[in-house]
């Protein structure tokens, strides 16, 4: 194994602990009824941010172990990848709004792009994550989505469950941290 696939299952699971951290923090913050700046607040937003730049790095690595052998699989792999960047651009710059209020006044979201952008992260991972089940039935069991989407479902339901969704996300990713880039590929 080489060095660069040694920190990888690390990542696929520090990303969604992360937002698991953040959800419990995110809980500490509203014990008041509110939300809003403060140390739980700061630290929590902070390690939001921080969750959702990994999120990135997972995204490109779940396009690269999708094999592709038609045309059309690699552009639709493609597609969820882009789709799944998008939407973590998308987080990405609400975090940053919510940290920075100077930035938020500057330039806030476009309000279609609060439902879009976390729609089509969550697309394009459950596509990617599919067409691994797909390509390499042994190597990724179906019920990984299925967490993820479970995860996903429990963020849209109620942000106070973060926690709990975040925890689906880590056991969804668990088996995709195994997969060597190599056995991927050649899967298809």
């Amino acid at each position: 194994m080489t060095s660069k696939h040694m920190g990888m299952p690390r990542l696929w699971l520090i990303a969604p602990l992360l937002l698991v951290l953040y959800g419990l923090l995110r809980l500490v913050d509203g014990m008041d009824g509110q939300h809003g700046p403060g140390l739980a607040w700061n630290l929590g937003h902070t390690l939001f941010l921080l969750g959702f730049v990994l999120f990135g790095v997972v995204t490109v690595r779940l396009r690269q172990l999708v094999p592709v052998a038609t045309a059309r699989r690699q552009l639709l792999a493609n597609a969820a990848a882009a789709a799944g960047m998008f939407g973590v651009a998308c987080f990405l710059w609400v975090i940053i709004g919510d940290l920075f209020a100077a930035v938020d006044s500057a330039a806030p979201l476009p309000e279609p792009l609060e439902m879009i952008g976390p729609l089509a992260f969550q697309l394009g991972w459950l596509t990617l994550l599919a067409m691994l089940v797909a390509a390499t039935p042994r190597l990724l069991p179906l019920w990984s989505p299925m967490a993820v989407l479970g995860g996903f479902v429990l963020f849209a339901a109620n942000l106070d469950l973060l926690p709990i969704g975040a925890l689906l996300l880590m056991a969804g990713l668990a088996p995709v941290a195994r997969i060597p880039l190599a056995k991927a590929r050649h899967s298809a």
